[in-house]
């Protein structure tokens, strides 16, 4: 299984950024796709999931300002933020976790800077 993560960049303080993330290959489901972040020195931490049928687990640091979706039918999960914060800034990964095995993407960088 492959990911593919897109969307990252450079955005000023209360602007917003999508990013989407395809996955491909022999992909089972059930499954839980979603993101993680790694700011700058520091560990990994979640900040949204979907599993198939469409339950949601998210970071309080994000709820309210991120909404996780994902295309079934596409493998596709899509992470729409909206009100960034400096504190945002990180490394966005991507994580397929089909109940047995896990893949992670390329992480795709999200700075957050007037």
């Amino acid at each position: 299984v492959q990911l593919q993560a897109s969307g990252g960049g450079l955005v000023q303080p209360g602007g917003s950024l999508r990013l989407s993330c395809a996955a491909s290959g022999n992909i089972f489901s059930p499954n839980i796709m979603g993101w993680y972040r790694q700011p700058p020195g520091k560990q990994r931490e979640l900040a949204a999931t979907q599993t198939t049928s469409g339950y949601t687990n998210s970071a309080d640091s994000v709820k309210g300002r991120f909404t996780i979706s994902r295309d079934n039918a596409k493998n596709t999960v899509y992470l729409q933020m909206n009100a960034l914060e400096p504190e945002d800034t990180a490394d966005y990964y991507c994580r397929l976790f089909d109940y047995v095995n896990e893949y992670w993407g390329r992480g795709t960088q999200v700075t957050v800077s007037s």
